[in-house]
């Protein structure tokens, strides 16, 4: 066998079903202006759903009372807005006779179930946004070295000595009313705006919005062990008394 007979033989083609999502448009009513009309608002609601979408109509509810539909001026319609028309659904002789004029595919009465489809899009509930600010936490026991307190999206506020190995966290403020001996990191979340207040610095780091200080340098400050107020200068820590 030669080569061209081989080649011959290979199937240039498939037949393969598919379940492809085709809409369909379903006639109550032969009022073509009508219908451009409603089609119109349809497509300003949705424009994405109405670029070539591909589509079936569906003339077999259409009332007998209502005249012969122009069929070519239908699709015209359609067609301004984006709907490709593929075949039609109808059991009217007139319908069918013009449909194959045209050399339209003519699919029979359907039985199977259809939903009506929306295709604007649906309007999402907006959740109701957290309040920035939530309240301040209260501490009232000594924190223990190894601890870690966080008040998230407040102050944090402390009424007993803090010891060395603690660590206070706050996307707020920090307030310690003792003592304080561990570490105070302030504005964790880049609040620049953020403080720490206590009563009695001997902090092993104190921090607003990533800019810090250690013990090192904590403890050459003149305020070292007085009651003070640390803030944030472009960089640079502030520390003044209380």
């Amino acid at each position: 066998m030669s080569q061209a007979d081989l080649l011959a033989q290979d199937p240039v083609f498939q037949l393969k079903g598919s379940m492809l999502a085709i809409t369909v448009m379903e006639l109550a009513h032969n009022d073509l202006e009508r219908l451009d009309a409603q089609l119109t608002e349809k497509v300003a609601q949705a424009p994405a759903f109405f670029s070539n979408t591909p589509l079936v109509l569906a003339l077999d509810k259409l009332p007998e009372g209502e005249g012969e539909l122009d069929l070519a001026e239908l699709m015209a319609v359609c067609r301004r807005h984006g709907l490709r028309t593929l075949a039609i659904r109808a059991s009217r002789e007139s319908d069918v006779a013009a449909a194959e004029a045209m050399d339209l595919p003519v699919l029979p009465p359907s039985g199977a179930r259809e939903r009506p489809i929306d295709p604007a899009p649906k309007k999402v509930e907006e959740k109701p946004a957290e309040p920035e600010h939530k309240p301040s936490r209260i501490v009232t026991t000594p924190v223990r070295g190894g601890q870690q307190i966080y008040a998230q999206g407040g102050d944090l506020i402390v009424l007993a000595p803090v010891s060395a190995g603690a660590e206070l966290l706050a996307d707020g403020n920090i307030h310690v009313y003792a003592p304080m001996r561990g570490r105070a990191l302030a504005g964790i979340k880049g609040n620049t705006k953020a403080r720490i207040f206590c009563q009695q610095m001997g902090a092993e780091m104190l921090s607003i919005a990533g800019h810090y200080k250690v013990a090192e340098d904590l403890r050459r400050d003149p305020l070292w062990g007085d009651a003070i107020q640390v803030s944030l200068s472009g960089d640079v820590l502030n520390i003044t008394r209380l």
